[in-house]
C-alpha cells in the first residue's frame, strides 16, 4: 500500500519511516511511504511556501500554488489516490475510522496523500479542489499535520496483512471488542513486592481468558466508561453483573493483583 504525505519537513517524517511497525512493513515491502516537499515546487528565489490572508487576521497561510504543484506531481505518476487534509475541523479519528479507513483503502488498492498543513492552515481552494477527508486527532491544535499523518498512518498499517507478526493482533487491542484491554505482565513473577495474578500463570486457558474477559470490562467501567454506550444495555447489564460479583468473591487485594488503584477498588466493590 502506498502512502504520500506532503510536508515542508520531510526529515521529520523520514525517521518515522525507519523505525518501529512503519520501519519493519517498508523494509519488507508491504507499505511504500513517500514525502513530497512543497518548497520543491516553489516558484520564488526564497521557496516561499506562505503568504499574509486576505482580509487580515493572525499567522500565515500556505500557498496554493506549491500544495497544488506537489499534488499534480503525484497525480502525474498516479501515485495521488484518496487526499486527506489533517485538520482540526476534520473527522475525529477514532478505532472505529481506522478499521473502516483499513478495510477500504487497503480493498481498493489506492494511494493515500496526507497534506500537511502549517502555519494558519492552507488556501481553501486546496481543500474545496482535491481533497476527500478531512481528519483530526482531537479537539487540540498542532503546529502541523505531520504528528497527525504519522499516527493515522502508523493506525492503518497495523490492519495491512502481514505487518505484524500475528494479523489478528490489532482486531485483539483496546478498543477492538469496545472496550479497554486487560493489563499485561511478563517476567518475572515478581517485581518489586507485585506478583503477576495466579490465574494467569495457572495454564488453564478457559479461565485465563473469562478472568481477561471481566478485568477488561470493569477497567472500562472504571475508566472509560462511555465507550459502554453503545453496548446493547441487557447484555451489558448481564455482563458487568457478573464481572462485579467475580470481583467481590477475590477482594480487593486480587484486584489491586490486577492493576486496580484504590479508588476502582472502592468502586468496584460498591458497585457504585
Amino acid at each position: 500500500m502506498q502512502f504520500n504525505i506532503i510536508s515542508i519537513f520531510p526529515d521529520f517524517i523520514e525517521s518515522f519511516s525507519q523505525t518501529g511497525v512503519v520501519g519493519q512493513a517498508i523494509k519488507a515491502g508491504l507499505i511504500k511511504l513517500q514525502t513530497v516537499n512543497p518548497r520543491d515546487f516553489a516558484s520564488d528565489a526564497h521557496k516561499s511556501v506562505d503568504d499574509r490572508p486576505f482580509g487580515g487576521g493572525d499567522g500565515m497561510i500556505m500557498l496554493p500554488g506549491p500544495l497544488s504543484d506537489s499534488l499534480e506531481h503525484l497525480e502525474k505518476h498516479q501515485q495521488l489516490g484518496h487526499v486527506v487534509y489533517l485538520s482540526p475541523q476534520g473527522q475525529k479519528w477514532d478505532d472505529e475510522k481506522v478499521r473502516r479507513a483499513a478495510d477500504q483503502w487497503v480493498a481498493s488498492n489506492q494511494a493515500v496523500t496526507f497534506i500537511c498543513g502549517r502555519y494558519g492552515g492552507i488556501d481553501q481552494r486546496i481543500i474545496s479542489q482535491y481533497v476527500d477527508d478531512e481528519i483530526s486527532l482531537g479537539d487540540f491544535v498542532l503546529s502541523g499535520g505531520e504528528l497527525a499523518a504519522m499516527a493515522v498512518v502508523d493506525s492503518v498499517a497495523r490492519f495491512i496483512p502481514g505487518v505484524l507478526g500475528n494479523n489478528e493482533s490489532p482486531w485483539k487491542e483496546s478498543f477492538s471488542s469496545g472496550l479497554l484491554e486487560c493489563p499485561q505482565w511478563t517476567r518475572p513473577r515478581e517485581f518489586q513486592g507485585l506478583n503477576v495474578p495466579e490465574t494467569l500463570v495457572s495454564g488453564d486457558h478457559a479461565r485465563i481468558e473469562k478472568e481477561r474477559q471481566r478485568v477488561s470490562l470493569l477497567r472500562t467501567w472504571c475508566l472509560r466508561p462511555d465507550l459502554l454506550a453503545t453496548m446493547e444495555a441487557d447484555s451489558l447489564n448481564s455482563k458487568l453483573s457478573e464481572a462485579l460479583r467475580w470481583a467481590q468473591t477475590i477482594g480487593a487485594d486480587e484486584l489491586s493483583v490486577w492493576g486496580f488503584n484504590n479508588s476502582q477498588i472502592h468502586k468496584i466493590l460498591s458497585g457504585e
